[in-house]
């Protein structure tokens, strides 16, 4: 009786195993001069949501966030603003977690020149010339280790699954979660989410926190899958 009761234990043990989780949050800010910037509608809202419910369950989680939202007390926090910014903060803590989760709405293009004073206005019109940012979630699917799970957000209006999974192949990720614009700034949407290792499944207009709660889980499964894995492979 006494056996079967330490396998309960050893069991329930490797499902609670924690990871240190990095979670990225809101809508980077790339500025024109020091007083105007671009940006888009992302509050952060969700990024949060996956703080507050990896640190329930137990994970270690640092939040590097471009939103203006009050952190989870308790976690690690790293503010940034621009998209470079939180790059290099992704390439800095990247190393030494377990898992990514790039919920951050990272601006695709930055302007080339940033004015040192503020602009006057004038009758003329202006042209602001833009460059590419980098692709970071791009960057870490090409760089993770074995041991670790990169995940990242689609946001799509069209053509939802198709495009989120082509995302999921292209950048080397391990689950995708796909919206769509209806999903900024509000507490409650629709999520499509598919691992490399199942099918899609669709969470309908449920509660940020509730949708949060649900990938931690999911990424957790797929972490032991990962380790029983190569477990197995091992022992063969």
């Amino acid at each position: 009786m006494k056996k079967s009761h330490q396998k309960l234990n050893a069991g329930k043990n490797k499902i609670l195993s924690k990871m240190h989780i990095l979670i990225t949050a809101g809508g980077t800010r790339e500025y024109i001069d020091p007083v105007r910037f671009i940006t888009n509608a992302s509050s952060g809202k969700m990024g949060y949501a996956l703080a507050g419910a990896a640190q329930k369950a137990g994970h270690k989680v640092t939040l590097i966030s471009a939103s203006d939202l009050q952190p989870p007390v308790g976690i690690e926090f790293v503010g940034v603003d621009s998209a470079a910014e939180m790059f290099e903060a992704v390439q800095k803590h990247f190393p030494r977690c377990d898992c990514l989760i790039m919920a951050a709405a990272v601006s695709d293009y930055a302007p080339v020149k940033q004015a040192k004073t503020k602009m006057k206005k004038t009758d003329k019109s202006l042209t602001i010339k833009l460059k590419p940012t980098a692709d970071i979630l791009k960057w870490a699917g090409k760089h993770k280790e074995k041991n670790q799970i990169v995940a990242g957000f689609a946001l799509e209006d069209r053509a939802i699954r198709t495009r989120a999974e082509k995302k999921l192949k292209e950048k080397n990720l391990d689950m995708i979660i796909a919206n769509t614009p209806a999903a900024i700034g509000v507490d409650k949407s629709t999520v499509h989410i598919k691992t490399t290792s199942s099918s899609w499944t669709k969470i309908e207009n449920a509660d940020k926190t509730m949708i949060a709660g649900k990938i931690i889980r999911r990424l957790e499964k797929f972490s032991e899958s990962a380790k029983d894995n190569k477990a197995q492979v091992a022992h063969h």
